[in-house]
């Protein structure tokens, strides 16, 4: 008999793409695909974690091992990271056999990795009374895949499986993680957000992730202030003009033009516009492909069918170098940019895109 089952979604992010690393605004909404964990509770200090997505058996692991640098690498580092960052904050956290099925597609920059942390540190929270809450709770998962996975993530993904609430987008600022639930009813209005998985991710995708961050720090430096989320959107020219690395200006100019389209994708909505934001998605897109240059032919193709089949907007959403894009769309044009997506991906000799409608689903939480 198990003590509990747990539940954590995934998550795609709105508009704000590598602003959360740089001090600044995101807006993601959970997805309704969901990384379930059923957990025991031991009192032998050891960590059993087993996949029924993953081919092989369970992994034992005993509590007092766990640290960085020391895991058997793989899917298991996230959970037994979690458990490491945990105990290394004080918390009283004893062993456990934890069992995790999910239906976040890996590999599509949909978190599911924030979804196997989130989980985790969920259910370990409630089964030993931790009495955490859940901004907390996401820095610690954040904490684990940063020093104990390698990964150098921010915390958006994290805070997203966390916090959101169903038929919201979350405003998140990430410097001091205050948090706003904004309306985000599509269907309300006749439309509809389709997820596009262009099942591919670029084998340089992780390093150039590393680049992206450290020039971003680098370029905050340069200009003297704590995160290029400092430098205001009026005084962007001037900030450029100061940058003597030419390599380091794209990079602050999209940092710095994205978080101003969180806020006027939030302004939009809760003006109740929500049309207008797809050319705002739009323009994500190509800063995130021109300035960033984190895109890929296949995530530009979902992007240039999708607005030529009519689409009111389009943008990569995650890391970038492959993974997902969204396409806003209304709701009667959505079977056209399904086809046009699914037979320029055939023409260009692409593996078929998986294509599903995103809903703006409830965060992590008890099943059980």
């Amino acid at each position: 008999m198990s003590d509990g089952v747990w539940a954590a979604p995934g998550r795609v992010n709105l508009i704000g793409e590598h602003t959360d690393y740089n001090d600044g605004f995101v807006m993601p909404f959970a997805l309704p695909h969901t990384t379930v964990a059923t957990v025991s509770r031991r009192n032998d200090g050891v960590l059993r974690l087993h996949s029924a997505d993953v081919a092989g058996g369970a992994v034992e692991l005993r509590l007092d091992d766990l640290e960085p640098g020391r895991g058997p690498g793989g899917w298991t580092d996230y959970p037994a990271g979690v458990v490491w960052a945990l105990r290394d904050a004080g918390h009283a956290v004893g062993g456990a056999d934890i069992n995790y099925e999910s239906t976040v597609p890996t590999g599509a920059g949909l978190s599911s990795s924030a979804a196997l942390e989130v989980v985790t540190a969920l259910a370990l929270n409630d089964l030993y009374e931790l009495g955490l809450q859940r901004p907390r709770m996401a820095r610690l998962c954040q904490r684990a895949e940063n020093e104990y996975v390698g990964a150098p993530t921010g915390i958006m993904d994290q805070t997203a499986s966390a916090c959101c609430t169903e038929g919201h987008a979350l405003h998140l600022d990430t410097r001091d993680l205050a948090q706003r639930q904004i309306p985000f009813d599509l269907a309300a209005r006749g439309l509809e957000l389709l997820v596009v998985d262009t099942r591919v991710k670029h084998a340089h995708s992780d390093g150039e992730y590393g680049k992206r961050r450290a020039g971003c720090e680098s370029a905050a430096a340069a200009l003297g202030v704590p995160a290029l989320r400092d430098i205001p959107y009026e005084g962007l020219l001037a900030a450029l003009d100061r940058l003597a690395d030419p390599e380091l200006r794209p990079l602050a100019r999209h940092i710095v033009t994205e978080n101003h389209r969180v806020e006027r994708v939030i302004a939009l909505l809760e003006a109740g516009e929500v049309r207008a934001i797809g050319p705002v998605l739009t323009e994500g897109h190509a800063s995130l492909r021109d300035d960033f240059r984190v895109s890929c032919p296949e995530l530009d193709l979902v992007v240039d069918t999708a607005l030529e089949a009519g689409a009111l907007g389009a943008r990569m959403t995650g890391g970038g170098f492959g993974g997902s894009a969204i396409v806003l769309t209304d709701t009667s044009q959505s079977a056209t940019v399904r086809t046009c997506l699914s037979e320029a991906f055939a023409s260009a000799g692409h593996k078929a895109p998986r294509i599903f409608p995103a809903t703006p689903s409830r965060g992590a939480g008890r099943v059980s």
